[in-house]
């Protein structure tokens, strides 16, 4: 009797209240699901070959690493990404300015069915989220890297710490920069605040990944913190500078 009870509640609750497609925005279809079937087609997953530092598509199979990567050097160890940025891009403007924090949900698990994985080989003892300044967070209401980051933990059993790293600076925003900019404005813009929590192997969550200048200044102030490993995954990638 219960069962049939949850089967009905399940069911007035997808009438009422029907889960909306991260891609189109529209209530699901078929119903109840997270994604219209027509519209997972439309999203583009990051495929081998891949830089083999940063995670980046590559266009020529004998190529080790991207641009980027090639041409300089990163703090992190290595880092995967899930989507083309292109492809994904209308879900993560609604995630992170549209309110739609219900789609961290779907996309986190997005990242632990196509990338627990290779995350897990890395044998992390935590995710730790990109922080946004509290001054951003509270005019948001959340933070979507820490909302991809908790739904990955719960998949993949991984202990998520949030605030283990502050955004001690309110800088702008990374996407009206240019490579060397970017560098300069994330300069001493975080710092770990729970020196007591000892960890060896942490992996920073991300939405998206362009230059790695952002995981690089987080990855910087946990190695300065004794964390020896550092390794990240982003929903989406760019194409770099």
């Amino acid at each position: 009797m219960t069962g049939k009870k949850n089967t009905i509640l399940t069911a007035l609750t997808d009438l009422l209240f029907p889960r909306r497609c991260p891609v189109c925005d529209r209530p699901a279809e078929p119903s109840g699901a997270y994604i219209c079937t027509a519209c997972r087609k439309k999203l583009v997953y990051i495929t081998e070959p891949r830089c083999c530092k940063c995670g980046k598509q590559l266009q020529e199979a004998e190529k080790e690493y991207c641009h980027d990567c090639g041409t300089g050097a990163h703090i992190y160890d290595r880092g995967a990404a899930l989507y083309t940025y292109g492809s994904i891009r209308p879900a993560l403007y609604r995630l992170k300015y549209g309110g739609r924090r219900e789609y961290g949900e779907f996309l986190g698990r997005e990242l632990a069915a196509r990338l627990g994985r290779e995350i897990l080989s890395w044998k992390p003892d935590a995710l730790v989220p990109v922080p946004l300044h509290p001054v951003r967070e509270k005019k948001r209401g959340y933070n979507q890297a820490a909302l991809l980051a908790e739904e990955l933990g719960k998949q993949l059993d991984i202990p998520v710490f949030p605030h283990l790293v502050e955004r001690t600076r309110n800088t702008s925003p990374q996407k009206e920069l240019d490579g060397a900019a970017r560098q300069i404005n994330l300069k001493k813009a975080f710092k770990i605040t729970q020196n007591d929590v000892k960890l060896n192997t942490i992996v920073i969550i991300d939405d998206i990944y362009t230059t790695g200048s952002t995981i690089d200044a987080v990855a910087s102030a946990c190695r300065a913190a004794g964390i020896k490993h550092v390794y990240f995954a982003a929903l989406a990638i760019g194409r770099g500078m």
